[in-house]
């Protein structure tokens, strides 16, 4: 990936940050695919917004660590608010994938649209968003999921961006 394009990127996920602001769900999803590069744009936009990356499967996994399977789905969200408590905004969201784990039995993206009512939230996903669609994973992996109509900002790490809400399914800045 170029210099210009992690910029451009960058900037789409400010412009997305402030649109975000007024939105019932105040979340901006960095979308690409494994290995595409999310980690080090998500440390750079932390670092201009003067806060820090918090990896969701390391700090989760410590929080549920102790508890039984069943307890784990159960307290899974409460742990979540506990750790994202604590964090300033934007929250800068890496490493998500604890949160598609088949036995804890959650939705990631409502998981992460709830943290997101009353603060601004940038996080990770691996997979792709076209055509209006959303996808974690690849079709035929335990955890892949697709959504065909998101209420959130998207930035992609092809560098196309909904600076409206995606429930209009509209893409804007195709590289």
């Amino acid at each position: 990936m170029t210099d210009q394009m992690r910029d451009k990127i960058q900037q789409q996920i400010k412009q997305s940050v402030e649109a975000a602001e007024g939105l019932y769900h105040r979340l901006v999803l960095l979308v690409g695919e494994f290995g595409s590069g999310k980690s080090y744009v998500l440390r750079n936009i932390a670092q201009e917004f003067g806060t820090s990356v918090i990896n969701i499967n390391l700090l989760l996994s410590n929080e549920l660590l102790e508890l039984t399977a069943k307890q784990r789905s159960l307290q899974l969200p409460t742990a979540l608010d506990k750790i994202i408590d604590k964090a300033q905004t934007p929250l800068v969201l890496d490493n998500l994938e604890i949160l598609f784990d088949k036995e804890l039995k959650q939705d990631p993206l409502r998981l992460l649209q709830g943290i997101s009512r009353n603060r601004v939230i940038v996080a990770s996903w691996n997979g792709i968003f076209t055509g209006g669609r959303l996808s974690y994973a690849e079709n035929g992996h335990p955890e892949y999921r697709i959504y065909d109509s998101v209420d959130v900002m998207i930035v992609s790490m092809d560098g196309t961006a909904t600076i409206e809400s995606t429930k209009n399914n509209t893409e804007v800045g195709q590289a």
